[in-house]
């Protein structure tokens, strides 16, 4: 087995966190999705769009009311 060793500039690394102050956004936000995802398939018990049979398809925020209009 190949160990490979990176050595990481730290002067570059700053330099670049420096000159792209959004650098870390995108890669933050893609993680964050990633786990919210996976958490929601966790606890759902079904993948997005997937159905399973103790789902009833509802949001959390739909309910079903009368409306009354004066």
């Amino acid at each position: 087995m190949t160990v490979t060793k990176i050595r990481t500039d730290v002067s570059a690394v700053k330099e670049l966190l420096r000159s792209d102050k959004e650098f870390l956004k995108p890669l933050i936000q893609g993680a964050v999705q990633e786990i919210l995802e996976a958490e929601m398939t966790e606890t759902l018990g079904a993948e997005k769009g997937e159905r399973s049979d103790g789902r009833l398809g509802y949001t959390s925020a739909a309910s079903w009311r009368a409306w009354s209009t004066p």
